[in-house]
């Protein structure tokens, strides 16, 4: 059995540059179907068994009908070829409205042959795929989502959401036939694996996994979705639990990431082998940081800050300068921008530096204020704008959220 998997194709995230005048898309579309291209064409050629693509097609639920066109063209092509191949919904892909539909839900509806969407959880048999294996598809689940699965109330949703998780997989694990491969793709958090920055980690409102439940040794292969950064939770252990991470880089975050699929060869009651994939003509995101501590050459220093001129050559590139007010003037954007001509997209991020102190009123002090309370005050310090800082304070309170929780957890 030969398994291609990858996850997290977000084809329609066009946040940098500009448009292909033969195909009126995003140039940057257009790097993200070439990895897409690369995995159809691969799978296509080297005749896998069976493809699993674990969530997140797009970058939000409501993608235009241009991009649909594009990922449906793609999917067709693996169905003509007679691969099965199963869609699992990730959170891009869900709407948070009951009832709504899904963004990969017209696979569904016009029930194109060969292609399995998951969108609840469930098992996928043998008679259903048309092949010797089954796959437990666990697509991405809101506290509401999971609700309606398990038909418990929200307040046991809330508190035991593992636990149930765990239930229904373990339910999957004895329906099905022992004698045959068993493959779990989940978009999810699991415990123990490393996100990378491309994302604020939403940190009590993931479903988080355990790490146990992946690494069931009754799993042939765990093909997992939704962490950018490629990795295997269950080195050299059985089975794989694979994140392939995103097809292209999505932002900065994701700038020193290499970028993959796999193949996965499985026969039961043998070890999983894992071939890594890498990804070629990935577009480079290059970033640089700068404080100027002194007023001469200034263009000098900014052009030193940056990589090489034939590295900057069709990457998307960010400088950020930190700097006295008074620096203000002798900052040439205009020749750094001519510098930086070669370049798909350049960022020059300002920052100006400001004595600022912030007073308390004369009825607090420091040791009255809470953590929240004080980072506001340095937010306010920093002058950033409100859309920053109620950013920053969200994280901020998902994060001491997730600490006070944990000691409870560990205890």
């Amino acid at each position: 059995m030969k398994l291609l998997h990858f996850a997290d194709a977000h084809i329609d995230m066009a946040n940098y540059g500009r448009h292909d005048p033969q195909t009126g898309l995003p140039m940057r579309v257009l790097d993200f179907l070439k990895s897409l291209d690369t995995i159809i064409e691969t799978a296509i050629a080297e005749k896998v068994d069976v493809v699993i693509f674990a969530g997140d097609a797009y970058k939000d639920r409501t993608p235009a009908p241009t991009f649909q066109r594009e990922w449906g063209k793609r999917i067709i092509r693996l169905s003509r070829a007679h691969i099965p191949t199963i869609l699992l919904v990730g959170n891009h892909d869900v709407s948070p409205s009951i009832g709504r539909a899904h963004a990969i839900q017209e696979f569904d509806t016009l029930q194109i042959p060969y292609v399995h969407v998951i969108s609840s959880p469930r098992l996928l048999t043998a008679e259903q795929i048309g092949l010797p294996v089954q796959v437990i598809g666990l697509p991405w689940i809101s506290r509401s989502g999971l609700l309606a699965a398990t038909e418990t109330s929200i307040n046991e949703v809330y508190n035991a959401i593992e636990t149930r998780i765990t239930q229904i997989i373990e339910t999957y694990i004895e329906q099905s036939d022992p004698s045959l491969p068993l493959i779990l793709t989940a978009h999810a958090s699991v415990q123990g694996a490393t996100y990378g920055a491309e994302r604020t980690i939403m940190l009590g409102a993931d479903l988080v996994l355990p790490a146990s439940l992946v690494k069931d040794p009754r799993f042939d292969y765990v093909a997992l979705g939704h962490i950018h950064k490629a990795q295997n939770l269950n080195e050299n252990n059985h089975p794989p639990v694979i994140y392939p991470g995103s097809i292209e880089r999505v932002d900065f975050g994701e700038a020193q990431d290499d970028k993959f699929f796999t193949i996965a060869h499985i026969q039961k009651g043998q070890p999983t082998q894992v071939e890594w994939r890498k990804l070629q003509g990935i577009r480079p995101f290059l970033e640089a940081w700068l404080r100027l501590e002194s007023p001469e050459n200034i263009t000098q220093q900014l052009k030193a800050a940056l990589p090489a001129p034939e590295k900057l050559k069709d990457a998307i590139v960010k400088l950020t300068i930190d700097y006295p007010r008074d620096y203000e003037q002798l900052i040439d954007e205009a020749e750094l921008r001519r510098y930086t001509a070669q370049t798909f997209e350049f960022h020059l991020i300002k920052r100006p530096q400001r004595e600022t102190r912030i007073r308390l009123p004369h009825n607090e002090s420091i040791a009255t204020l809470s953590p929240l309370e004080l980072l506001d005050l340095y937010w306010k310090s920093q002058h950033l704008n409100p859309a920053e800082s109620e950013a920053l304070r969200t994280l901020a309170q998902q994060i001491l959220a997730e600490a006070e929780r944990l000691p409870h957890e560990n205890h």
